[in-house]
């Protein structure tokens, strides 16, 4: 057995999250040590290689991220993170009328009621009231989620000018997402993008009660911009690695872990599957929290039972996500758009779709017409695609885990491509060079992620105070000295890393 090694906080887990946390409680002194069981960091938030080209596991658009302090507070500009700010912030679509008109979500809130006015003129009044009342309540949603949420924190926020967007965050999130969108909007173009990139993204029905905060996306574009790292979406880890290795913490890839050992009495370290065991007083878990609670807890004290037990009893969700990216000789156009591919174009299905969509994942099938989100990063940045070449991005809703016959043998992703070409005023399908599918399986073969699906906590704030399990919000768990953070836990939604920097204020205002 490998020698012992002392550090005073170990991170399972190199994501954006657990690199968050890592970096912050290195930059505050403590001993600190991330393991990360591929070769390299970032999970889905990161990029690789792919025929002499830059991609991003998942989608490249980061909107909430910036609005957070994190670049500020660990200097990640001094470790090459840049961003290109993305106008319009998004292009919508709908397969009802796939010749267009498509219209564009601006950041500017005047420049997206002037383009509605040429291209859907009946809908100018009803997203200038949606905007009157949903750019608060998301504006306090980010406010929200830059601390672990507690009804303290909530009532700060009612007391200073977020008190706007309280009241609409509570009624929302009682109701179904598309009932919102639709009390607004009567176009598919409009109601049902806002539910694609909402619910949609969640994998879950649009028509579900519950939902309502899922129809905050256009707002959301307004209070934050839209942007992409310069180099693809892993320069987010891979700055965020070099602030922890900066501030004195250490990184080990390929280094995956076994157990979480207790003494019975508190978190003492961690076990390696090679047998390596690495003692620390604290063990922040970014990784799936069954598996962190179930497969690894070894000796735990006999107050984590109920834990246990509760989390148990959880059903791994499967996934419902799939990504193409292809290395492509010219960018596509799309018919019915004026704007180019470097903003994403969602191309949506009917709320009623959706709604089938969601009911026909337990029988494995793809919807005739899915989601799609379509962009072509490299317009913006040319440094992610060969010379004289494009990369193209297609993520696709929703697809299940288990497919008849399985992925590998399936005409289901050279059928998408075959429905963006469709789309396109010239010949995408021929400027095609190589192409590579992301399927659910596959993100929990090289990804780690149960039936490849990544949990993410939904909801909002006031969700975040009655939630049942307590420690995808509080960060702290019933076995002292363990915590958890991700995109399972409170914010959840992407790349936005506030639940890094939340666990790691609990952490350093819980040890010593």
């Amino acid at each position: 057995m490998a020698p012992v090694t002392d550090v005073d906080a170990i991170v399972v887990g190199g994501g954006h999250n657990g690199l968050v946390t890592a970096a912050y409680l290195a930059k505050a002194g403590r001993r600190t040590l991330v393991l990360e069981a591929r070769d390299q960091v970032g999970g889905t938030a990161g990029s690789e290689g792919f025929a002499g080209a830059t991609v991003n596991i998942c989608n490249c658009d980061h909107i909430t991220f910036r609005t957070t302090p994190v670049m500020q507070d660990l200097g990640l500009e001094q470790f090459g993170l840049r961003y290109d700010d993305i106008e319009p912030g998004g292009v919508g679509m709908s397969w009802t009328e796939p010749e267009g008109p498509a219209w564009a979500h601006w950041h500017s809130l005047d420049a997206t009621l002037g383009g509605l006015a040429r291209t859907h003129p009946g809908e100018v009044d009803g997203y200038r009231r949606f905007a009157k009342r949903a750019m608060p309540a998301a504006a306090a949603i980010l406010a929200a989620a830059a601390e672990p949420p507690t009804l303290a924190g909530l009532t700060r926020l009612a007391l200073r000018k977020l008190f706007a967007g309280i009241p609409t965050v509570w009624a929302w999130s009682r109701r179904s997402a598309a009932d919102v969108i639709r009390s607004y909007f009567r176009h598919d173009a409009l109601t049902a993008v806002a539910m694609a990139s909402g619910p949609m993204v969640w994998g879950i029905s649009p028509e579900l009660p519950g939902t309502g905060l899922g129809a905050l996306g256009y707002a959301m574009r307004h209070v934050a911009r839209v942007g992409r790292p310069v180099g693809g979406s892993g320069m987010v880890p891979a700055a965020l690695r070099a602030s922890v290795e900066h501030h004195g913490g250490t990184v080990r890839t390929g280094a995956r872990v076994a157990a979480i050992l207790c003494d019975g009495n508190r978190v003492i370290g961690v076990r390696l599957d090679d047998g390596t065991e690495i003692t620390a007083p604290v063990v922040v878990s970014a990784a799936d929290p069954r598996r962190t609670f179930v497969e690894w807890l070894s000796h735990a004290p006999a107050g984590a039972d109920s834990l246990i037990k509760r989390w148990s009893g959880h059903r791994a969700e499967d996934g419902y996500e799939s990504k193409i990216d292809a290395v492509i000789s010219a960018p596509p156009t799309l018919r019915g758009s004026e704007h180019p591919l470097s903003s994403t174009h969602t191309i949506a299905p009917t709320i009623a779709e959706m709604d089938a969509a969601h009911r026909q994942l337990g029988a494995g099938t793809v919807i005739d017409r899915p989601a799609l989100f379509v962009n072509v990063p490299s317009l913006l940045d040319p440094t992610i695609a060969p010379p004289g070449r494009h990369v193209l991005s297609i993520e696709i809703l929703l697809t299940p885990y288990a497919h008849p016959g399985g992925w590998a043998a399936s005409s289901e992703p050279r059928r998408w491509l075959e429905l963006v070409d469709s789309l396109c005023e010239n010949d995408l399908l021929g400027s095609i060079e190589e192409y590579r599918v992301m399927t659910p399986e596959v993100y929990e073969r090289d990804f780690n992620l149960p039936r490849g699906h990544a949990t993410s906590f939904a909801g909002g704030p006031l969700a975040a105070l009655r939630n049942p399990d307590p420690e995808l919000t509080r960060y702290q768990t019933a076995v002292p000295g363990l915590f958890i953070t991700g995109a399972a836990t409170f914010p959840g939604a992407g790349i936005w890393g506030a639940s890094g920097r939340n666990c790691a204020t609990v952490v350093l205002g819980t040890t010593g």
